[in-house]
């Protein structure tokens, strides 16, 4: 454990903060406790995913919390052939720190863990994070961190990892051991909810959200990607990771039967071989788009897709991109995903196809409607209630009543933090 890195020394200045003390009474109201104890915490997240992968549920959610936190996201780490171990902090927003554990080749998994751990416990130095709570995105980073005491511990549950391909086998006793540990667990959507409301007591679903104008701008008028202005229509659209969940042999089943018919496929490949991809003249693979370019691939889609598997690792799951979609202004055909049924299919808002009969059948009656406008109508009646803003305040107010209602906070805190 020899060193540390910043991206610049802007960034390390950035997160040093002067000490202050501040001592919490007993006869101070406890709204007013839990305000002033949570304004002066760090946040510390815990993820399987990288930060610039796909902008996601932790990015909506997280840069939310920098209005009142400094968060520390703290991605999977990186084996390198440097043959030194240390940490790299990547200054992203105000109050937006991400951190990268750089470990050398051929550690056994002991050896791992204890870098790894030295590796935090030295992060937890140089920045100062004294006073400070939880949030995992992965039950896996519990080996790495159960040497700290958060003020408060919360599990994020968005998928069930342990049905995803390649899932570490400890996974799911390690899932356990935060339901025993965490203060609160979110869940990804009702169906997981389900599945998971008797492990925790405190359990909330919060499913899949959106930022309504963001994807409503496909609404309007925009200009054509160059990579898509030069395909015909109609064009069917995806964009998302490509791993096992996706369902090739429904995207070439159709394709080929439909030649007229143009597929658009925008993100990366993940633990699936690129070589299994369909390959037809009118299916395109566009690669990965940031988060601000999908709203002008979507303006000229003519129908969005979510062709996924029907299996355990999509049993659970619900797709964000179900209400971006459909903020867009945009038809949807999906397979038969419970959390997109439910609501949206049961609501006509969205069609359900789960082989290629199925989905000729509906998209052929759906390019021949021209009048949209009674469902743009229920679309945005649907929509009106969903935003990530109000996701994020939902899960502040559950946060803050759980830290109140903490036995801790029932006795003084004497404790230097840093604002």
């Amino acid at each position: 454990m020899n060193c540390n890195s910043v991206t610049s020394n802007k960034c390390l200045n950035s997160t040093k903060r002067v000490g202050i003390l501040i001592v919490f009474i007993r006869n101070i109201h406890f709204s007013k406790v839990t305000f002033k104890l949570l304004s002066y915490m760090d946040l510390v997240c815990f993820s399987h995913l990288r930060w610039n992968f796909v902008y996601q549920r932790p990015q909506h959610l997280l840069n939310r919390f920098t209005k009142t936190y400094r968060v520390f996201y703290i991605e999977e780490p990186i084996y390198n052939s440097e043959n030194k171990n240390y940490y790299h902090v990547s200054s992203i927003a105000n109050n937006l720190l991400v951190v990268v554990l750089h470990l050398e080749h051929n550690l056994s998994e002991d050896q791992s863990i204890i870098i790894q751990r030295d590796l935090l416990n030295q992060l937890f130095h140089d920045h100062n994070i004294l006073n400070y709570w939880f949030w995992y995105y992965t039950p896996m980073a519990l080996t790495i961190s159960n040497q700290f005491n958060p003020r408060l511990i919360l599990y994020d549950c968005m998928d069930e990892l342990s049905a995803f391909k390649f899932a570490p086998p400890s996974l799911k006793n390690l899932e356990n051991e935060l339901f025993q540990k965490a203060d609160i667990v979110f869940t990804g959507g009702y169906s997981l909810y389900d599945s998971k409301k008797t492990s925790h007591h405190n359990i909330y679903p919060f499913p899949s959200s959106i930022d309504k104008d963001h994807f409503a701008k496909a609404r309007g008028i925009m200009q054509t990607p160059a990579d898509q202005a030069a395909i015909p229509g109609p064009r069917f659209g995806f964009y998302g990771v490509l791993d096992e969940r996706f369902d090739l042999e429904l995207l070439a089943e159709v394709a080929s039967r439909k030649p007229e018919w143009q597929f658009i496929i925008i993100g990366p490949v993940v633990k699936i071989d690129q070589g299994n991809l369909p390959i037809l003249s009118n299916i395109h693979y566009l690669g990965s788009k940031n988060y601000d370019e999908l709203p002008a691939y979507l303006n000229g889609w003519d129908i969005a897709i979510i062709p996924f598997l029907l299996n355990d690792s999509t049993r659970y799951i619900s797709p964000t991109k179900t209400p971006e979609y459909l903020a867009a202004g945009k038809p949807v055909i999906s397979s038969s995903i419970a959390d997109v049924v439910n609501p949206y299919a049961i609501n006509n808002l969205v069609m359900i196809a789960d082989n290629a009969d199925d989905f000729i059948k509906v998209a052929e009656k759906e390019l021949n409607i021209s009048d949209k406008s009674k469902w743009l109508e229920d679309v945005d009646i649907l929509l009106s209630d969903i935003s990530w803003d109000k996701t994020w305040l939902d899960m502040a107010q559950i946060i803050e009543n759980t830290m109140t209602g903490k036995k801790n906070l029932l006795t003084p805190l004497n404790e230097e933090v840093y604002v």
